[in-house]
């Protein structure tokens, strides 16, 4: 953990050359006047062209700007209808009808960083100021255990104290517990740990590759250099490059699994889309691998920030589902996260379109799973939460909707990250071990922390799914029918952590 002054520290962050082996000609690959252009050229798109860009998309395909373009501005309802039930059809493709579940951690709220938009930038005199001990970690942590989860997001300010190595550190706090689980059934822990936190040099993150992370994500969080640059003042982040290539040097650092995204209701949400998209292409151009994940938040109020309130890009319920309905289209392979920033209702709405991850149980006060510091933590948080249910209940809800919860760490242990993961999205294979994997953890979650309510429409819903694996030829062809019986089984007579 770094000793040295905050902004001595924070001056010493970027490395120029770290940034420039990765321009062409000395550019980005966000040119602002192509995106407009390709938004003007392809205001009124026929019918007939959308239709034959959805066929595209359901042959997993990415698209590219133009045809992406031409689904941002269908007006039609109908047309929009048929768009949606193509992106549902794309996800079911790819990574049939599972969702993901994971919690987020928050390790630290100090920043070097001055965020318009942000509870945590370091001039906001309302924001209580906490780094979690290891100690405290572990605790936290055995509370996101209790609630049945085996993913985590580790989530850290921009800081010396709270620097690579300390991320490094915390994460094996993480990966260190492990606890009886609720109904006396199995033992539980975390199985992956991703992180949000800051771009860093390359040095550094080879030190959280040595240490096992998941994924990294990073958020640019608006693509408009003259917005990015308005709203992120001071700072290492207000290096708009910088941010932009935090996810090229994890690949050469040797992370091959990451995840974008854009904070919808700095600029116009059009914008933020298309800027998503290439910087998706930037990456297949550069390493030949896009993201394994894209999340859209959407601006929620923060404490001490009038942006987070008064933005006049501030998105709307029906734009919001067109952009996950976009994402979901135009780059078909990617994972969707919805998070606990949205309200039950609409967050509903929106796993119907496309999405495959989503938090629950979720709370992002420093220290804030643990009850006994709940009350000692309050204005910390970085922002305003909309869904503040329990995992039980969230799941029960996706059951009634007919779709599988998982929390399947298997493609990473498997080493099915990378080329590997995306040449098995793409040909739709890494979703039937989905479907699998999915089943034998929610199997271990309705065993070991389900609600009596929770475990019967559960299970109603694992044996429709097994009857669905028994019907499919690629399961029997590759014997995989017979391994996933074998596991259940041995699931339902105690074991733990089987995965295909």
């Amino acid at each position: 953990m770094s000793k040295m002054n905050p902004k001595e520290w924070a001056s010493q962050v970027i490395v120029q050359e770290e940034i420039d082996k990765y321009l062409v000609g000395g550019k980005d690959f966000i040119d602002e006047d192509e995106i407009f252009q390709k938004l003007s050229e392809n205001e009124s798109p026929s019918p007939d062209r959308i239709r034959a860009i959805l066929k595209k998309s359901l042959s997993i395909k990415r698209l590219d700007p133009d045809e992406t373009a031409a689904l941002l501005n269908v007006k039609d309802p109908d047309l929009i209808t048929e768009m949606e039930e193509t992106a549902l059809a794309v996800k079911r493709k790819v990574y049939d009808n599972r969702i993901v579940f994971f919690a987020p951690l928050y390790c630290s709220n100090l920043c070097v960083n001055s965020c318009l938009y942000c509870g945590f930038r370091k001039d906001n005199s309302k924001e209580k100021r906490r780094t979690l001990s290891m100690d405290e970690i572990r605790r936290e942590t055995e509370h996101v255990i209790d609630e049945g989860h085996k993913r985590m997001i580790v989530v850290y300010g921009e800081h010396p104290l709270s620097d690579a190595d300390y991320m490094a550190e915390s994460i094996k706090a993480v990966y260190s517990v492990q606890r009886k689980s609720k109904n006396g059934n199995g033992d539980g822990r975390i199985r992956r740990v991703n992180i949000n936190a800051a771009p860093m040099r390359t040095s550094d993150l080879k030190k959280l590759a040595e240490i096992g992370i998941g994924t990294y994500q990073v958020f640019q969080e608006t693509y408009h250099k003259d917005t990015y640059s308005r709203i992120h003042p001071e700072g290492p982040k207000s290096d708009y490059r910088w941010r932009l290539y935090a996810l090229h040097r994890a690949m050469d650092a040797g992370i091959d699994d990451l995840a974008i995204g854009a904070l919808f209701g700095l600029y116009d949400w059009k914008f933020e889309v298309m800027g998503l998209l290439y910087h998706t292409m930037d990456l297949e151009r550069q390493f030949g691998i896009g993201p394994h994940t894209i999340s859209f938040p959407r601006l929620t109020e923060a404490i001490g920030s009038d942006l987070s309130t008064n933005s006049k890009y501030i998105v709307s319920d029906e734009e919001f589902k067109r952009i996950v309905t976009v994402l979901r289209l135009s780059v078909p392979y990617t994972g969707l996260i919805v998070t606990a920033r949205e309200k039950p209702g609409i967050k509903k709405e929106v796993i119907k379109l496309g999405c495959t991850q989503t938090d629950a149980s979720t709370n992002i006060d420093i220290g804030g799973y643990s009850e006994t510091v709940k009350e000692e933590t309050a204005d910390t948080q970085q922002f305003t939460l909309g869904e503040t249910r329990s995992l039980d209940e969230v799941i029960g809800e996706v059951a009634d909707m007919g779709m599988i919860s998982s929390f399947c760490t298997a493609g990473y242990r498997c080493g099915r990250t990378g080329d590997k993961i995306m040449n098995l999205l793409t040909e739709c294979v890494e979703g039937k071990f989905c479907k699998l994997n999915a089943i034998l953890t929610f199997k271990e979650y309705l065993e070991d922390y389900a609600s009596e309510k929770t475990r019967l429409v559960g299970e109603k819903l694992i044996q429709k799914e097994m009857e669905e694996v028994r019907q499919i030829p690629f399961f029997k062809q590759h014997n995989l029918v017979e391994k996933l019986e074998e596991y259940y089984e041995r699931i339902s007579n105690g074991e733990r952590d089987l995965y295909l």
